[in-house]
């Protein structure tokens, strides 16, 4: 328990910094190093990670994609660079099968490609929601989302808990701590909204129907990605997808709420802005 308080303190001091000046470079350099290191972790679950003519390409479009949407000034421009570059890795994964020699299995490049898009996928969107029009001041929702969510999950079913939520999975969760991170995640969006508005109200004006409604799906699917990342550790029989932070595990481990959210964020706040 100690190693992961400490854990935690010295992520968060360094957090906030990267936070503070996520107008400038050092945030998307921050969020492309996930990137990079949890393709690494998925690679390494699923036994691909020595391969180097497969992952090597991977590990550089992790880091460029997300990376790309710092330089794109409009969000058409990365999501076409994107598309191209998954596709392209598409192409060369089942290229990298066909020149095999019939020593790859397909299943293991196939899901490490899944796993890929999915890990570049979300990692992206937290830049996508950051370089938003009003990102400035909605992106921390992505991490508030899961990070709440994850805590008093963990805290109410610790106390109230009584009837497990899927056990094969993750044996410790409970629905009466799924329903308290939800009921607390809601609660700290509005808490959030109230703040923005009052302080930076000049600058921005945040909905409270919208960030009830974000509070609502991101308390869920973060519970989602966590069940997820648990879900293919089982099916891999390891217990961490890596050692990055003591405690915690890697960036899959200590992200894999946060993932999911990313996305869920941008969508809310892209529907949102239509109407």
């Amino acid at each position: 328990m100690l190693k992961r308080i400490i854990t935690a303190i010295v992520a968060i001091a360094i957090f906030i910094p990267i936070c503070i000046f996520s107008d400038y470079i050092v945030f998307p350099i921050a969020i492309s190093a996930l990137s990079v290191i949890g393709v690494y972790e998925v690679a390494k679950c699923v036994g691909q990670h020595k391969k180097w003519v497969l992952v090597i390409p991977m590990y550089i479009l992790a880091g460029l994609i997300p990376m790309s949407r710092f330089y794109l000034l409009k969000q058409s421009h990365f999501f076409m660079l994107a598309m191209i570059s998954i596709f392209f890795m598409l192409i060369y994964s089942f290229a990298y099968v066909m020149f095999g020699k019939n020593k790859e299995k397909i299943s293991d490049v196939t899901t490490l490609y899944a796993l890929f898009v999915y890990v570049v996928g979300c990692f992206s969107s937290i830049l996508c929601v950051r370089y938003m029009s009003a990102g400035k001041y909605i992106y921390l929702l992505v991490f508030l989302g899961a990070w709440v969510c994850d805590t008093f999950a963990y805290f109410t079913g610790r106390f109230l808990g009584k009837h497990k939520l899927i056990p094969d999975i993750s044996p410790k969760k409970t629905i009466e701590g799924s329903i308290g991170g939800i009921i607390f995640t809601i609660g700290a969006f509005a808490l959030y909204c109230f703040i923005v508005n009052k302080f930076w109200g000049d600058k921005v004006h945040l909905s409270y129907v919208t960030l009830i409604i974000l509070g609502f799906f991101a308390s869920i699917i973060s519970q989602i990605g966590d069940l997820i990342a648990s879900a293919i550790k089982r099916q891999y029989d390891i217990k961490d997808y890596g050692r990055l932070f003591p405690g915690h595990g890697g960036v899959i481990d200590r992200f894999d709420s946060v993932m999911l959210v990313a996305p869920v964020t941008y969508i809310v706040f892209t529907v949102a802005g239509m109407f």
